[in-house]
């Protein structure tokens, strides 16, 4: 497994502090959630502390390193470039910090869209994501987290929902990825 020193001092180089502090929280939140449901510890403090590593890019130099690596650009991430930094960071943590396992790879890039059947890693990241320590603009903040620990799938589906909601009602841009994942996880509720 890589160095996980070598790679908090390296994205605290890179990263603007906010987003250094953010990616810790992530990698400890993502922990926490891996003991309680029983993951890979290991997994997911590295899964979590790389998430965000191509957050160093602006939005056209995402694009040009999606071009660089060949990274397939949906007409949703064309149109919000800051989308393909899950793509672009999955790609760079096998790139550039040598992540051999293809599992924490693709936490990493579904991390802001989820997917339907998500594995427990990914299910972890995304969630880590959202409810981080620093984190505190979503609604009912308090609730999700607690409900994070209680019920992994529900939470996903409360998540995405409000997500689905704000994006709708802001007029903001909706990936495919994310509304297949919504409606998977709203199914999969419903039949409980």
């Amino acid at each position: 497994m890589t160095d996980i020193f070598e790679i908090r001092s390296q994205l605290q180089k890179r990263l603007k502090p906010h987003r250094y502090e953010h990616t810790l929280g992530v990698s400890y939140t993502a922990v926490c959630l891996a003991m309680r449901y029983g993951g890979n510890l290991k997994q997911a403090e590295l899964a979590g502390l790389l998430h965000d590593c191509a957050r160093q890019y602006k939005a056209g130099e995402m694009i040009t390193q999606c071009e660089k690596y060949k990274i397939e650009i949906s007409e949703a991430e064309h149109q919000n470039p800051l989308l393909l930094h899950a793509k672009l960071g999955a790609e760079m943590a096998v790139s550039e910090y040598h992540v051999g396992d293809q599992e924490i790879a693709s936490a990493i890039r579904y991390h802001t869209t989820g997917r339907p059947g998500m594995t427990l890693l990914e299910k972890i990241i995304y969630l880590a994501d959202y409810i981080e320590p620093r984190r505190d603009q979503a609604p009912n903040l308090d609730d999700i987290r607690r409900l994070a620990f209680q019920d992994l799938d529900n939470c996903i589906y409360q998540v995405m929902k409000q997500i689905l909601e704000y994006l709708e009602r802001s007029g903001g841009i909706i990936d495919d990825t994310t509304k297949q994942a919504y409606l998977y996880y709203k199914e999969k509720e419903t039949n409980r």
